[in-house]
């Protein structure tokens, strides 16, 4: 809290002064709640800034910031695992790091880096890229604590909800017990089908993709079959029913028919065990929207960054609640299809699309998933797959630029035996001319894509020597 005062102070002295500020942050769900939640704060204090999004963090992107003259620049929800990048090329800058990475290397002293690792908490579940600016807002201003739930939003929308019934910990309890106390937010347990509020039942459960069900999940004809096989009903009289309108019966023999159904097509029981836990309902959003489920609305930001189309996201995160809605909710709706496209297609049988390494799963999606897209199909597959001790190294070719895109992910099964995904895939790439990093459970990395075939099988050797109890890079 200390560290995120001195960051709030940085912010107050560079808006009296009447600087311009350049927040810079990540596409993902929690890299645009990041902004929005800074950009509202900046507003507030009618501050001079620009937002820009970008994928990751390198040289040609810090030239292109400087080359906007800005008096301070905020890094949020990345920035810490690109220290070298920052303090070579920015180190007569005012710099502000608000992220929740693990940190390679030492900041340049003259940086305030608010990072919940430098402060033994983990970044991967207890606090994310927007409850870090959240904190830092909350310094700015009490009164900034109406954007604890778009801090939440981020949380979700980063897979945070890692605690018993899938509920936010750490910090993030924090945040949330604000936004309650804001009156912003209710938190209850039921089913966790996508579109619980706004649609109907059978396109509630089609539109599912965490987990993905196969066969059901973008499939409403057989989403309809399912429902009827159960004996219930998704129409009373004329009117679609939605999941809040099934009786407490029928949604525990919907949920126990789910589990005997995924557990028959060969995945593990685990997989079952998410599609019920702890709701986040922003009760100040329209019920019919796609903003009042708080993992609903993470996933419209994560499909308007991901589709290229992240001004969006922060015009909603900041309250628009007109045209740029109704634009991304269109948006949404072609990411949803995009994903169900691209993970039937990996999951087609008889292919060598997701190949069984020793130690690792490889997923390969060059040439027909967008490398913005990878880090969606590997948190989806991440609890899909028949072998959870096995992480998941997804990647595809990003168009015109000879590289390849690696997204990892893994379950908490293979990090409570001391895997870290973010430090394997640091070294690895650095070995082969990339950049990597992240967290224990998720990470993610560029390098050339002649380099590829042997940075997998270097992965695949270090998660083995890592799990066997050897140091990365030894």
């Amino acid at each position: 809290m200390k560290t995120a005062a001195q960051a709030a102070d940085l912010i107050k002295k560079q808006v009296e002064n009447g600087g311009f500020i350049h927040v810079v942050s990540h596409l993902d769900a929690d890299g645009l709640a990041a902004a929005g939640v800074i950009a509202t704060a900046l507003a507030r204090l009618d501050a001079g800034f620009r937002i820009r999004i970008e994928r990751w963090i390198d040289e040609k992107v810090v030239d292109g910031i400087i080359a906007d003259k800005p008096s301070l620049i905020i890094f949020t929800d990345f920035g810490s695992g690109d220290l070298d990048v920052l303090n070579s090329r920015l180190a007569h800058q005012q710099l502000i790091i608000l992220d929740h990475h693990q940190p390679v290397g030492e900041a340049n002293p003259a940086f305030v880096q608010v990072n919940p690792h430098l402060f033994g908490i983990d970044g991967s579940k207890d606090l994310s890229g927007a409850g870090t600016a959240y904190f830092v807002a909350r310094a700015l201003d009490k009164t900034n604590i109406d954007l604890a739930g778009v801090a939440v939003v981020g949380a979700l929308g980063d897979l945070q909800d890692k605690y018993e019934q899938r509920k936010l910990g750490g910090p993030n309890s924090i945040i949330a017990e604000d936004a309650e106390n804001a009156g912003s937010l209710k938190i209850e347990t039921d089913l966790l089908f996508f579109g619980r509020e706004t649609r109907p039942i059978h396109k509630a459960l089609a539109c599912t993709t965490t987990p993905f069900i196969p066969g059901i999940s973008g499939e409403e004809d057989k989403s309809l079959a399912f429902l009827a096989s159960l004996g219930i009903t998704p129409k009373k009289g004329d009117k679609w029913r939605a999941l809040r309108d099934l009786s407490e019966d029928e949604k525990k023999r919907l949920f126990n028919a789910l589990v005997d159904y995924l557990v028959s097509r060969g995945l593990h029981g685990d997989v079952a065990l998410t599609l019920r836990g702890s709701v986040y309902t922003l009760t100040r959003e329209e019920p019919w929207t796609s903003l009042r489920d708080a993992r609903e609305f993470s996933v419209l930001l994560n499909a308007t960054g991901r589709m290229d189309k992240p001004g969006l996201g922060i015009a909603i995160c900041v309250g628009d609640r007109g045209s740029a809605l109704e634009e991304a909710s269109a948006v949404l709706e072609e990411y949803r299809r995009t994903i169900t496209k691209y993970l039937n297609w990996l999951m087609e049988p008889n292919t060598d699309r997701i190949e069984e390494f020793s130690n690792i799963y490889v997923v390969h999606g060059e040439g027909v998933v967008d490398d913005k897209i990878i880090g969606t199909i590997s948190s989806i597959l991440s609890t899909n797959l028949a072998k959870p001790e096995k992480p998941i190294i997804a990647y595809s070719t990003v168009q015109g630029e000879r590289l390849a895109k690696i997204s990892a992910r893994a379950t908490d099964l293979v990090i409570n035996k001391g895997l870290n995904l973010g430090e394997i895939l640091r070294v690895a790439a650095e070995r082969y001319s990339g950049r990597g990093g992240g967290h224990n459970i998720a990470a993610g990395a560029q390098v050339p894509i002649q380099e590829l075939e042997s940075f997998l099988k270097l992965v695949d050797e270090l998660v083995k020597k890592q799990l066997g109890g050897s140091t990365v890079g030894s």
